[in-house]
């Protein structure tokens, strides 16, 4: 208990460092990107770690008269892009978490 209290009292002392890293974290995830494809590639979609959608690229050889399917491949896509973009900013959050010496396993403000 006494080990969680330094470490809660060291972290108070860092806000202002923290507080920087966060705002450093926060332009960080717009810059974070990765895509998910479907179908055969026949869709593929880009994300950014704010999992905002940047773009969807349809391939010629996608079956535009079957809309329903075409839908399942765009969430298809949509989802492994999102999938990944959420490992990539959990590792620069852990990354960052390291940097100020927090122990694995305790939030920072801002980021939960």
């Amino acid at each position: 208990m006494f080990k969680e209290l330094g470490q809660f009292a060291s972290i108070m002392k860092n806000m202002g460092k923290i507080r920087e890293e966060a705002e450093r974290f926060q332009q960080k995830l717009g810059e974070i990107t990765a895509e998910g494809a479907a179908g055969g590639d026949m869709v593929t979609v880009k994300v950014n770690g704010r999992m905002e959608i940047l773009g969807v690229k349809i391939a010629e050889t996608a079956p535009l008269q079957d809309r329903e399917m075409l839908e399942d491949l765009i969430c298809a896509a949509a989802n492994q892009a999102m999938a990944k973009v959420r490992e990539q900013v959990n590792q620069e959050a852990q990354n960052m978490a390291a940097t100020l010496g927090v122990p694995p396993g305790m939030g920072l403000p801002g980021l939960g």
